[in-house]
């Protein structure tokens, strides 16, 4: 028996269904692919995609009275974006770290006077949890306006056992009462904070001691594996016994400097690295026998005013899997719209169009485990799905600095229309 939607999507001038990459990421000449269906259809029941074709087939297939239709009126439809690392749980900002900055002071020297992330541990700590819950929803929603669908974030700005629950539990507070999926990270090992500044190494034991209570909270556990972080056996102490846990594992590296983080994380399995602007070519080449998804985070050194980025157009050369995100916290990269690192991902890294997308759909959905459920308009698939205001899908990061997003559909829900959030039960 014959399924039959409670939704039909119909009239989209170019479907980009990003199709065929469930099984690995894309890479090479797929990352080029984008799957268009010319006037294209989707049908959907249940918050699932059940058929997926041009408007005429679905059309002649699907006529039921009372089935609810959205007219795309020839626009670009494709899957909902997925930002797979991002710290959006965090208390006050940085502005007055930005003004030092355009005064010619760096950020890791900002960091060495205790200011950086630790201003911001500060401000995390002094929020209640309901406080930090209400200015991460703020975030979220203004994400979800832009068309993330799907979102990963980070724990890091407590240090301490209290306020990292805290910001778990925010997250776990923002999963069951948000339309977006969130997926949780435990980073606990994001800097040495000020108490075990003359031991670290007694801060990692506290990491490890306290992974087995945060295990009920987070999927991930990452690391801050860089100059001024954690070095390379931290790192291996901290990820390791995650990974015995049952942790799925992230790595920050090569942000500042390579100090040796790329074989680290092909050595324990690691879901994603990520940064990589630092990457040296055997690094490269190394990856390339991995299945390991690279993030990409070009808003942090436009926003750090640095100028070597990613080399994103030699690793998709080289055959490695790259995924985009915005990294949104507030003193890197204070940027929630992800359209914004699709125009970055082109300009700096020197990837088409088409790879930008792929980046921050499907092969983003592999950097969070989760790519036979999102990151593709595909039969099977969750109905994550956003309309975009232009006729081309070039223009999206053509016409930057805005936002393209008219209609967003989060399991077969429409929550944002004209560009306004309707439905966020």
């Amino acid at each position: 028996m014959r399924l039959l939607p409670d939704l039909l999507i119909q009239n989209c001038g170019q479907l980009l269904t990003v199709a065929g990459a469930s099984r690995r990421p894309k890479i090479l000449k797929g990352m080029d692919d984008l799957g268009i269906v010319l006037d294209g259809a989707v049908a959907i029941k249940d918050g699932n995609i059940i058929d997926v074709g041009t408007t005429k087939q679905l059309g002649k297939k699907y006529n039921k009275k009372g089935l609810q239709v959205v007219d795309a009126l020839g626009k670009v439809v494709l899957p909902g974006f997925v930002d797979c690392h991002t710290h959006t749980v965090f208390g006050g900002d940085r502005t007055g770290e930005f003004a030092q900055r355009m005064q010619g002071v760096s950020y890791l020297e900002i960091l060495k006077t205790g200011s950086g992330i630790l201003s911001t541990v500060q401000n995390t700590r002094d929020l209640t949890l309901e406080k930090l819950v209400e200015v991460s929803k703020k975030r979220l929603d203004t994400m979800l306006l832009h068309g993330t669908t799907t979102v990963e974030i980070k724990s890091g700005y407590g240090l301490d056992r209290k306020s990292e629950l805290k910001i778990l539990n925010a997250i776990q507070r923002l999963q069951k009462s948000h339309s977006m999926d969130i997926v949780s990270t435990f980073l606990g090992a994001h800097t040495i904070p000020s108490e075990y500044q003359s031991n670290p190494d007694a801060y990692v034991d506290f990491i490890c001691n306290m992974l087995p209570e945060v295990k009920a909270y987070a999927t991930f556990c990452d690391v801050f594996c860089d100059d001024g972080g954690f070095t390379i056996e931290q790192t291996e102490k901290i990820l390791g016994t995650a990974k015995k846990l049952g942790f799925r594992l992230k790595i920050h590296i090569n942000e500042f400097k390579d100090i040796g983080g790329v074989p680290l994380a092909i050595r324990l399995c690691a879901t994603s690295v990520d940064h990589l602007d630092n990457i040296k070519h055997r690094d490269i080449l190394k990856l390339k026998k991995s299945n390991i998804t690279c993030v990409l985070l070009p808003g942090v050194p436009f926003f750090l005013m640095k100028e070597n980025y990613a080399p994103g157009r030699k690793m998709v050369e080289e055959g490695l899997s790259i995924a985009l995100a915005t990294d949104f916290n507030p003193g890197t990269c204070p940027c929630e719209n992800i359209q914004m690192i699709i125009t970055l991902a082109c300009l700096k890294l020197g990837i088409t169009p088409a790879q930008a997308i792929n980046a921050v759909t499907i092969n983003a959905s592999h950097a969070l485990g989760m790519p036979d459920r999102i990151g593709s308009i595909e039969v099977g698939k969750q109905a994550d799905m956003i309309i975009l205001d232009i006729h081309n899908y070039n223009q999206l990061p053509y016409y930057f600095g805005i936002n393209h997003v008219k209609t967003v559909i989060k399991k077969g829900r429409l929550i944002v229309e004209n560009k306004q959030l309707v439905d966020l039960r």
